[in-house]
């Protein structure tokens, strides 16, 4: 567990409106981490960057979309050149049999993991490499590891994470920036799970912000040691719990 602190820090974060993406903005908030916000919900957004307080700021986005994720992107100016941390979060989940997959819907799912995957770390990537170091952090699932039959895009997204980090790794070592997949590791209690769990699944999740700590130390330690591995949140949570 040992590694470097970096401090202060500032943290690009997708996907920050609920569930997940929300837990670990308000707990990286808590840290005193400097947050750059993105998620479609603009209600949600502005919410979760009130209790984020001053060092929030925050752009409505359809990370499905190119011209809006640039576009989000722009509206940070130059503090998108200051980023140590990128955690890509956002994901779209929605089950359904592959013979009733429609393009449009495959294709929005796979541009939300990895077209917006590609464009953050394109628009971080410089800043990160001239100071010498990052933390490149994408959000994967069971998903990512194994198949289900009526997720062919969300697995299709998430294999693909997988295999981008492994680049990111092997590219941003020259660099001092390191990359990193990382699992929910247990059911977690989000408005995602909340449609798609099945009762057995329900009955053991957890709230998101039992998984947030394991961010909060990716962010402000950066590990190189860890990049190019695929890290489970609930189990470093919950080290970094029996280790405080």
């Amino acid at each position: 567990m040992s590694a470097t602190r970096h401090e202060p820090q500032t943290v690009l974060l997708t996907g920050a409106a609920q569930g997940l993406g929300a837990a670990i903005a308000r707990d990286l908030a808590e840290a005193g981490a400097r947050l750059l916000l993105i998620d479609r919900d603009a209600e949600g957004l502005d919410a979760v960057a009130r209790d984020c307080g001053s060092g929030a700021r925050f752009a409505v986005a359809d990370l499905s979309d190119a011209e809006s994720t640039l576009r989000a992107l722009r509206e940070f100016g130059n503090a998108v050149g200051e980023t140590d941390t990128l955690i890509h979060n956002a994901a779209i989940l929605n089950p359904v049999a592959f013979e009733r997959e429609t393009l449009e819907g495959f294709r929005r799912t796979l541009d939300v993991g990895l077209q917006a995957a590609f464009l953050l770390t394109q628009a971080v990537w410089p800043g990160m490499a001239r100071r010498g170091g990052g933390m490149l952090v994408y959000v994967s699932s069971r998903s990512g590891i194994m198949g289900f039959g009526d997720e062919a895009a969300y697995c299709a997204a998430k294999h693909g994470l997988e295999g981008f980090s492994k680049s990111m790794a092997e590219a941003g070592a020259p660099h001092g920036i390191a990359s990193v997949t990382i699992t929910p590791g247990m059911p977690m209690h989000t408005p995602m799970s909340e449609r798609n769990y099945a009762p057995e699944m329900k009955g053991r999740w957890v709230e998101p912000a039992r998984l947030a700590p394991a961010f909060r130390h990716l962010s402000a330690e950066r590990p190189q040691a860890l990049s190019g591995q695929r890290l489970d949140a609930w189990a470093l949570s919950q080290e970094l719990a029996g280790a405080a």
